[in-house]
């Protein structure tokens, strides 16, 4: 089996009531496996995608253990003078994370 192309999924999202990231739900790579889903702050998660991780939207697959059906890649956009989470090629101004489930 080939090594996925990614070192997270994110499969949910919590925003402030501004409408900015507090935290995702994601599970990270570990080796050839994934962990339990963990809560990353929205500094840390931007702090990952600035050095070079990788991490996509996705949903784990029932009962399939590291099996994910994943959507499109999560990246840090630089809108003046701060960053922004956004998914796929969207440009946007504030924190963008359409089609990820909000909890």
């Amino acid at each position: 089996m080939a090594k996925p192309k990614y070192d997270g999924v994110v499969d949910s999202v919590h925003f402030k009531p501004g409408g900015e990231v507090a935290w995702v739900r994601a599970y990270e790579r570990r080796g050839s496996t994934f962990s339990d889903h963990v809560l990353i702050d929205r500094d840390t998660l931007i702090q990952k995608l600035k050095s070079g991780k990788k991490y996509v939207v996705g949903r784990r697959v029932p009962l399939m253990a590291s099996t994910f059906e994943v959507d499109q890649p999560l990246k840090v956009v630089r809108s003046g003078d701060q960053d922004v989470l956004a998914v796929g090629d969207t440009q946007a101004d504030r924190d963008r994370l359409d089609d990820v489930p909000v909890i």
